[in-house]
This record gives structure tokens, sequence and C-alpha cells, in this order.
């Protein structure tokens, strides 16, 4: 099925468990639990529901919403009695009034002679709303559900609260096996669009490879053909799974989402972000921004070189949020008038700048991946370097560790642009810029989207190349 692309290797995890579980009913503790994290709409639930599809056994999925503790017992009540678990009438027949009760009850109705699922999807919610939750879940999963053959799913999108769930002062700690479900990559995004390897990196900065945004992106269809149909359309996946997910982590009243937004319209530093925000005070954007990070939705980074440096910048982590916040929240009332066109427009207009800084992480992930090449070796750290200035700006550089380097690996310039190939000009740059942050000949490195016609270069990277990054992971 198409929107399963790129997931076997995660279907085959599950499954291993599953077997695990199907190899050891009769022993003492047969159970086994994952922690599935991944961010909003990345496909979670729907790979949970394919791995059951295809095993074929008993299983009770139960959803939790932003609801009171009662409202979700009573919602698992009704997950129960819809589930294929073979003793589910226990459940309404009993009732049970709180978690306790309820945790014992499902595992007297999981059968002790074959395997089963229990999935409980969006699991941060109950850890907010439900006092002790965690407390509960740890005494029943070690008291009584870890004694069954069952493959217990906990999954969530929150990501610091599932790392959290793990974490060493918590009571699940080291209960489940952590699990991380990322976006569709750009090798998966070519194979399930029919892409050719530049327009598959597109195809990720626009998407974010988010399974429901590509599921409406027609195959073999260009990236202005996919934009035109989605703003035609008002309520495509393009246009609204941004606002959802935010209204699902940040309130509209919370200065999060005004920091985000001026985040991703473009401001990177910490004075310019509070400027667009609405002048706020430094300690107000320093909260937000604390939570910005902690919910991994936006990365503060420093420069990585070999002296220490203070010029920190910030991006939105998401490309497609980072795409959606620059290009289509600005402009929401205009494509609600049916006026798509103009939006259109305006991409089409600021696409190759916007594009050129926007492409940057994803090279470096990409590199990161490939590294070891030739002459190039596997850099544990790799990322940018920039003064306060930005009179020297360098794309890319790798090193042993960041964001203060002992020891250089490479330097790095990215041009990404339709039909202009690196030249002898940006190798000039580059070994100026190379001169400014060390005396050394680190080797320089070059990616480009339309090749390179000069010599003097360690490596060369283009769009082919980066996408072999991506296959088999």
């Amino acid at each position: 099925m198409r929107r399963f692309i790129g997931r076997e290797r995660e279907l085959r995890v599950l499954g291993a468990a599953f077997e695990k579980i199907r190899e050891g009913v009769g022993s003492q503790k047969p159970g086994q639990c994952i922690l599935l994290r991944g961010r909003r709409r990345v496909g979670k639930s729907s790979l949970v529901e394919e791995f059951l599809s295809r095993a074929e056994v008993p299983y009770l999925f139960f959803t939790a919403a932003s609801g009171s503790a009662a409202d979700e017992l009573a919602e698992l009540l009704d997950a129960v009695a819809s589930s294929t678990l073979p003793e589910r009438s226990l459940f309404a027949e009993e009732k049970p009034g709180h978690w306790n009760a309820a945790f014992r009850l499902l595992a007297e109705i999981l059968p002790d002679d074959a395997p089963s699922v229990v999935v409980i999807d969006e699991i941060p919610y109950l850890m907010e709303r439900v006092d002790a939750f965690e407390g509960m879940l740890q005494r029943a999963w070690d008291r009584l559900l870890s004694r069954k053959p069952v493959l217990l799913l906990l999954v969530g999108s929150d990501l610091s609260m599932m790392e959290a769930l793990n974490s060493y002062d918590r009571p699940f700690h080291q209960r489940g096996t952590e699990m991380v479900l990322g976006p569709l990559n750009p090798a998966d995004i070519s194979d399930m669009l029919s892409l050719e390897p530049a327009a598959a990196f597109d195809a990720a900065l626009v998407t974010g490879g988010l399974p429901l945004i590509c599921a409406e992106w027609r195959p073999n269809a260009s990236l202005w053909e996919f934009l035109r149909d989605s703003l035609d359309n008002p309520i495509s996946a393009l246009l609204v799974s941004a606002e959802r997910s935010l209204a699902a982590e940040f309130p509209p009243q919370a200065m999060s989402r005004e920091v985000l937004r001026a985040i991703g319209s473009g401001e990177r530093t910490f004075t310019n972000i509070a400027r667009a925000a609405g002048g706020i005070a430094h300690t107000t954007l320093t909260r937000a921004t604390d939570v910005l990070a902690d919910k991994r939705v936006v990365a503060a980074e420093l420069p990585i070189s070999l002296r220490p440096s203070k010029e920190r910048r910030y991006r939105v982590v998401d490309p497609y949020l980072r795409f959606w916040l620059a290009f289509l929240d600005p402009h929401m009332a205009e494509i609600e008038r049916m006026r798509g066109d103009l939006t259109l427009s305006r991409i089409k207009e600021k696409w190759t700048s916007w594009r050129g800084r926007a492409v940057e992480p994803l090279v470096r992930e990409s590199l990161g991946r490939l590294l070891p090449d030739g002459g190039l070796p596997a850099a544990p750290a790799i990322g940018g370097y920039w003064t306060r200035s930005n009179d020297i700006e360098i794309d890319l550089v790798g090193a042993d560790r960041q964001p203060v380097a002992k020891r250089l690996l490479f330097l790095g310039s990215i041009k990404w642009l339709e039909n202009s190939a690196f030249d002898s000009h940006d190798l000039a740059a580059l070994h100026k810029h190379r001169a400014s942050i060390t005396d050394d000949p680190v080797p320089l490195v070059a990616v480009s989207r339309s090749g390179v016609n000069c010599s003097g270069l360690q490596a060369a990277y283009g769009p082919e190349k980066l996408l072999t990054a991506w296959r088999g992971n």
C-alpha cells in the first residue's frame, strides 16, 4: 500500500517483537513493551494498524484524548467493547471505576495461551490527566500484564513526554524498548511519487515526509502541480495538517506560537525573533524558545568551529512546518477566498532563496548517513559556521565534536540552484572562508544540485548521490 512505503523496517521490528512473544507463550514473563514515538501525523497509528492487520491476532486499540480521567476511562471501556479480545464482555459486566481496576481486569481478559496486542495511543494525555498514571502502569505491567503473552504498544506524539516515560527517575523506566518513527525520507518519497532525486528533495522540503501529505501528491506530478492542486483544495493535508498539530501542542494564546511564527518567517537570531514576535521581553522569549526546543519543534544551534561562540541561531526542525509557516500560514485568508493562485505566485517568487536555506539541514543529515565515502571520513558532527555579521558563512562543517571542535574534518559549500553549477568562483569563496577559521588544509567539499565544473575539491555530491544515503534506512 502506498502509505506504508518506507515502513518495512519498522514493521519488521514490530514483527520480531511479536514473534518473541509467540515463542515465549507459557514462560513466566513473555510480555513485551514498545514505546513508539514520533511527531504528529507522521503515521504512527497507521503503522500500528498495518501491523495489526498483518499479525491477525486479538487486539485492543485505545486512543486517549485530552479529556478528564473519568472520560478517558469511559473511552477505554468503549474501546474494549469494540476490540477483538475474546473475553471483552467481562469489561462491560464489571465496569471498572478506576485505572488500577481497569488494568487488573484487562490482564484477566488477555489470553494466556496465545499472543495478543494492546495499543494505548497518545499516552502522554493519560500521563497529564490521570493522577499517578505512570505508577499504576508500572505496577500493572510488573505484576500482571508482562506475565501474559502480550505486546504492549505505548504510542505518543509529545516527544519529550515519551522520552520522560522511560527516563531514569520515572516509574516505567526500562520497562519498554524505545522506537522512533520518523517521516518518510527522500528515498521513500522518490519511490512513492516516482520523482527524480532533485525533485524528491524538493518534495521532502514541502511535505516534510508526512504520509498524509505525500498521499495527495499524484505520482510523477511536479512540485508546482502539487502546490496548485493543494492550494485549490481548502481541506488539503498540506493546508490543514500544521494547524491541527499546533493546536494540539500549543493553545492559541500561547506565546510559543508567536515565537514559532517569527522563526518560521525566517528570523534566526534571538534579537530579531523578539522584535518579530512583537517586541516581547527576553525572559518571555527564553521561556518560549525553551518550550519549543523541549518539544523538538525548534532547534537552537551554535556554529561549529575551533573556538567557542555565542552566536546561537534558531530554526524550525520539521521541513513541512517551516514551509507552512513561511508561505501558507500568513496567507490563509487569501487561500480561503479561493485565491491560492496569488499564494502560488508568491511561493514561485521566493522559492529559490528559501529552498537554498531550507535544504541545508537535509543535506547535512544526508552526508551524515553517507560518510565515510572515498577520501572523506565519517564525521561525528556536521553543522555550519557563521559570524554575527554573516560576513563569513560556511554551509558545511564536519568535525570530531560540536560546537567546539578539537579537529575539523572538512568544510563545504551547498549550491542548490536549478541551472548553475558549483564553479571556480564558489571554490575561491570557500578557500577564503576556510582561511578565516583555520590555517590547516582542511578538505573542501561541494554539494550542488546542478553539478560541479571546477577542480580542487576533495569530494562533490549531487542529488543522486545524496539520495543513496537514504536507501535501506
